[in-house]
């Protein structure tokens, strides 16, 4: 494995087997897409950045014209505890500018937390008091398009192709045969780990874990070494940090919660409970009861309580998006005296790496993101959907302007095209270890792309999670019980 300009460990250029595998789950529609996968590598990925130049306002106002007078209200997931700066500015950017080059739309917006937003959006569409337009995670849309509740919106109605965004994640916007959104971003995540404490702990502090074996062998030896714990293992109930980080080991193991990680997935099979997914939730067990190397808050924490931890230096590895460099950077100018030292020392030895295998050679990670959606007159607060007002937002949100802007710091751009833009050029150059994370794409698994999927994932598979490592349920009856669940839920029964 080779290193970056900024020294982090980073594979030059996707395997053929990993090319082949994203080509299989993302489908033909990626031969016509405005960039070539087959050549996807850190390398291609910089040689088209700067090369296409876009005007958002001219694009969108084809499709709403600029003077257009009307009203658009809108939820979303904001900017909150844990992102960087950044981020937040890039929000107060977008708004400032969509509000300038549409003067006319009154756009009344409500920024949400990423818990809070499926389930106030569940409880407003019961009383028909939704926004006309919502920006909801990857893995809700299907929710909502299954039960009438969105209108269809295919990225043609916007003035786009879907040729222009992932294969992978218009499936996330698909319910049968029609689509019902349109992506924003696309996430994939990686391994980050602490150089420093892998030395102190006798491990090669540039060589990140190979397998999720390693993981567990790592996290044992470093908080034996060091008495710092390993790996952040993420275990919280309906939260989404926790299957973002729990998957990619299930399916890594081979395992997963139907046959979602295979090219044609149907989502037949239950898979939770294989040997598989058990020999993944046994390494969960393992680090937290076995050897105690992961921190105790484990079953509390989201993915913003480890990055304290790792920055005051008591947290060797995390999972998470290049992002995360730039949080450091903003939580060390709270710190003060000997604090500031150490979190300027964390900064200096923070690496990036792939996502680890799986015993048998293979690797994954979530393919995430979020999507925009318009829902139907009748549940919407006031009963009626400004309809060009809504597509000036949508197609606003999703040119390959904002959806590179809004993905800057730790995403993606879901706008194929928005790798093409001068804002992509200067983010590799800006940006530490976005090579890394973007060179995980061709390992992305969709999450099941079925109506039942935010409780499989937000709710069953933290409970397994729980079950196991508080020792209310054994391995083997954690899995099954889960398995029992998504039975259930498939079957139209409440848990």
């Amino acid at each position: 494995m080779s290193k970056d300009k900024f020294g982090c460990a980073v594979r030059r250029g996707v395997s053929m087997a990993a090319i082949a595998a994203a080509l299989a789950v993302w489908g033909p529609a990626s031969a016509q897409a405005p960039i070539d996968l087959s050549k996807w590598s850190p390398e291609y990925v910089r040689s088209i950045a700067g090369t296409q130049d876009y005007d958002t306002a001219a694009d969108c106002g084809k499709v709403t014209p600029l003077d257009y007078r009307g009203r658009v209200t809108f939820w979303y997931q904001g900017a909150f505890e844990g992102d960087p700066d950044l981020l937040r500015q890039y929000y107060r950017d977008f708004f400032a500018e969509f509000r300038k080059t549409y003067p006319n739309i009154q756009l009344v917006d409500q920024a949400l937390t990423y818990n809070d937003l499926l389930d106030k959006f569940r409880t407003a569409l019961l009383g028909s008091a939704g926004p006309m337009v919502v920006r909801l995670q990857i893995l809700g849309g299907v929710e909502f398009a299954s039960k009438g509740y969105l209108q269809e919106l295919k990225p043609e109605d916007i003035g786009l192709k879907t040729q222009d965004f992932w294969p992978g994640a218009m499936k996330s916007n698909t319910w049968k045969g029609k689509t019902y959104g349109v992506p924003t971003n696309n996430e994939t995540m990686a391994l980050i780990w602490n150089a420093d404490l892998f030395k102190r702990a006798g491990l090669d502090p540039e060589k990140p874990p190979e397998t999720w074996d390693d993981v567990v062998r790592y996290s044992k030896q470093i908080k034996e070494k060091t008495g710092v714990a390993g790996y952040g293992l993420v275990a919280r109930k309906n939260a989404g940090n926790t299957p973002y980080r729990f998957m990619p080991q299930l399916w890594a193991y081979g395992g997963g919660a139907f046959d979602e990680a295979s090219a044609n997935p149907n989502y037949s099979q239950i898979e939770i409970n294989s040997a598989a997914s058990k020999r993944a939730l046994q390494a969960s067990y393992d680090m937290f009861v076995r050897d105690k190397s992961v921190p105790v808050s484990a079953l509390t924490n989201q993915q913003a309580d480890n990055q304290p931890l790792f920055l005051a230096g008591q947290l060797a590895m995390m999972i998470s998006h290049p992002s995360d460099y730039d949080v450091m950077q903003d939580l060390k100018k709270k710190a003060t005296g000997s604090d500031a030292q150490t979190a300027q020392n964390v900064i200096d030895n923070m690496r990036y790496g792939l996502i680890p295998k799986g015993p048998d050679g293979r690797r994954a990670v979530v393919f995430g993101g979020s999507n925009m959606h318009i829902l139907k007159p009748e549940y919407v607060d006031g009963g009626k959907v400004d309809q060009p007002a809504a597509k000036a937002l949508v197609c606003f949100w999703t040119s390959p302007e904002w959806s590179l802007k809004m993905a800057y710091a730790g995403s993606n751009p879901g706008n194929l095209n928005g790798f093409k833009t001068k804002w992509m050029k200067e983010r590799l150059e800006n940006i530490k270890f976005l090579d890394v994370t973007t060179s995980m794409l061709p390992y992305g698994v969709p999450f099941p792309t079925i109506p039942e999927t935010p409780e499989i994932m937000n709710i069953i598979v933290p409970d397994m999670l729980q079950n196991a490592l508080t020792g209310t349920m054994t391995v083997d009856q954690a899995a099954e019980d889960a398995a029992k669940k998504i039975k259930n839920v498939m079957s139209g029964n409440k848990l």
